[in-house]
């Protein structure tokens, strides 16, 4: 066998799956599927929830998106050709060299690059769109945000095209249905209950993300609250009676403007007749308010796979050294990641270049 022939028109050629060649009958290996082929199956979890919970707002799992992303769009992607007698060579082809170094003029390749793996860490998934002249080799590599791309379900578990939604607007984009070949690559991490779309570590840790945010939130009312527990204000008016509705109204206003937020801390409080102040026993110690948020925040770091000693969080020494650590992050987090996605991506480009590539 001789290697795979290149130039622009093998190159045409390889790429004719998305023109007019003739389908042979297909029938699916799977014919039971919750979803009727041909209907459009938005993904069970909303990403913009996960996006806004754990990554605007919570600073274990920003750091830790972060910290893997951009560790795995550092490393240098380079393109080999797998030739028939099983050796390989670098690729010679300087438009999908530029694809990995600069796939569109916005982004340069390692920014591409850690954004996809930004998009799969929080969501689960992650959306690569090839551009081009239709039934020629793609010019530009684009992302998807996950939000916006609605997959059009298929039989036998392949999907029948992917649609793409934004500001009113949504187009198509067809799914082979013998080849899996189409203009969108689809990154998805393993779900096991659901058929078209992948698991976030995001929604894994959703508890203890819920968690650490609320910690955040209740410590942030505390100090607002002058930092200290709240109190009980006991009204002693003779024969038991109670406070009128204005009464009742023009005290809750007077301590509201008076006697709360950082601004009052400390101040003293002036009591008119049959007023008591009794203070609450509560106390972030009872509550083991600190205990419970590193705890929340080692849950996070572990569903992300980040050795928590690498965010700062005290009380976990499985690593002697920050070295071990580091190395434990690449060996079994950073590095998995890119292979897997790598692996999904020379298909991928490889099928549209009419090579047999290896990244």
């Amino acid at each position: 066998m001789t290697p795979t022939p290149r130039g622009r028109g093998a190159v045409s050629r390889a790429f004719s799956f998305f023109s007019s060649r003739k389908q042979q009958p297909y029938i699916p290996s799977v014919k039971a599927y919750v979803q009727p082929p041909g209907q459009p199956v938005w993904s069970g979890r909303s990403y913009l929830k996960f996006a806004e919970e754990a990554y605007r707002r919570n600073v274990v799992a920003y750091r830790a998106i972060g910290m893997i992303a951009r560790g795995a769009g550092s490393v240098p992607v380079v393109a080999f050709e797998r030739l028939a007698d099983g050796t390989k060579r670098p690729v010679n082809l300087p438009l999908l060299r530029q694809l990995l170094t600069q796939p569109n003029p916005a982004l340069s390749g390692q920014q591409f690059f850690e954004n996809l793996y930004s998009y799969r860490l929080i969501g689960g998934n992650a959306y690569v769109q090839s551009v081009g002249p239709f039934g020629e080799v793609p010019r530009e590599l684009h992302l998807l945000r996950p939000d916006r791309v609605q997959i059009i379900a298929g039989a036998g578990g392949m999907p029948a095209a992917y649609r793409y939604k934004v500001e009113g607007e949504e187009r198509d984009y067809p799914v082979d249905r013998l080849t899996g070949a189409s203009r969108i690559l689809h990154l998805k991490d393993f779900h096991p209950s659901q058929d078209w779309y992948g698991l976030s570590p995001v929604e894994a840790a959703a508890y203890s993300i819920d968690q650490h945010n609320q910690a955040a939130a209740w410590n942030q009312a505390l100090l607002q609250n002058g930092a200290r527990p709240s109190g009980a204000l006991v009204v002693k008016l003779e024969g038991g009676a109670a406070l009128s509705e204005d009464q009742f109204t023009r005290l809750k206003q007077q301590i509201d403007e008076q006697f709360s937020g950082p601004d009052n801390a400390g101040r003293p409080m002036l009591l008119e007749g049959g007023l008591d102040w009794r203070e609450m026993s509560l106390s972030p110690k009872d509550m083991d308010f600190i205990q419970a948020k590193h705890s929340a925040a080692r849950d996070i770091a572990l569903a992300f796979g980040v050795p928590p000693q690498l965010l700062g969080i005290p009380g976990d020494n499985t690593y002697s050294n920050l070295a071990e650590a580091r190395l434990a992050l690449w060996e079994q987090t950073i590095l998995p990641l890119v292979q897997s996605t790598l692996n999904a991506m020379e298909v991928w480009l490889g099928r549209q270049f009419g090579l047999a590539l290896e990244l």
